[in-house]
């Protein structure tokens, strides 16, 4: 797999304007050879910044929305109402943008639906092309998406995969595999923070993916590592002179 690049900025601020400018004119890169572009979205604080400026910004630009696929790449298996989603807060944000609600595919929630089942669905639902972008958080112990380290969620077999016992509440999610995430054509990270520090230098260093799933995690063509300075204090120092790694 290819390496990651490295790019800076000040704040988690920063980091959102800049996935919005990058986020924009990839899309519109990728359109002009006339496909339908499939995003893979996660949850998250910076995401959520950005999916605001995103919308505010997105109708002005030369984006077609109406050749845009969302999914996502977990979601916490409680009822459709409940804040704890991550789908349903960002399809709120990002209705301005007109994409046509077949292209919206966010994973079912606990509303009459076994979580074993709900997994299944959204396999079926997925089919077997990948993401054009899959966006990525990272958590403080280097967990991506929904697969934690050390825990069967990091072990299990199969593209979408009922998650029980979470470290993090819920106790009950579904998630992508690294199988689908690594199918992506391009994997972004969007990170901020000194509490997550120690996970991006681990993830960059190549920890084992079962120790750190971050490290797992890279796009067939291009990973992006978009970080606050915060989240890079623990890097090498030539790293992030180079901004490449």
């Amino acid at each position: 797999m290819n390496d990651g690049s490295v790019l800076l900025h000040a704040d988690a601020d920063a980091v959102a304007e800049a996935l919005v400018a990058r986020l924009l004119a990839r899309i519109v890169e990728l359109q002009a050879t006339g496909q339908v572009v499939r995003l893979c979205l996660t949850g998250g604080r910076i995401a959520t910044r950005a999916y605001q400026r995103l919308a505010a910004e997105g109708g002005n630009s030369a984006v077609a929305w109406d050749r845009v696929e969302l999914w996502w790449g977990d979601e916490r298996f409680v009822p459709a109402d409940s804040e704890d989603r991550n789908a349903e807060p960002a399809i709120a944000l990002l209705a301005p943008l007109g994409i046509p609600a077949d292209r919206i595919h966010p994973m079912p929630a606990a509303d009459g639906t076994e979580l074993d089942a709900a997994a299944e669905a959204y396999d079926e639902e997925l089919g077997d092309a990948g993401f054009d972008i899959c966006l990525l958080g990272l958590g403080p112990d280097g967990h991506v998406a929904s697969l934690f380290p050390e825990h069967p969620s990091s072990y299990e077999a199969g593209r979408v995969i009922a998650v029980r016992s979470s470290p993090k509440p819920p106790p009950e999610r579904t998630s992508l595999t690294l199988e689908v995430i690594n199918n992506s054509a391009e994997v972004w990270f969007l990170v901020s923070g000194a509490d997550k520090a120690k996970a991006v230098a681990l993830a960059l260093l190549r920890t084992g993916p079962v120790q750190v799933p971050g490290a797992g995690a890279r796009g067939r063509d291009r990973t992006l590592w978009l970080l606050d300075r915060d989240a890079a204090t623990e890097l090498p120092a030539d790293l992030t002179q180079r901004g490449v790694f």
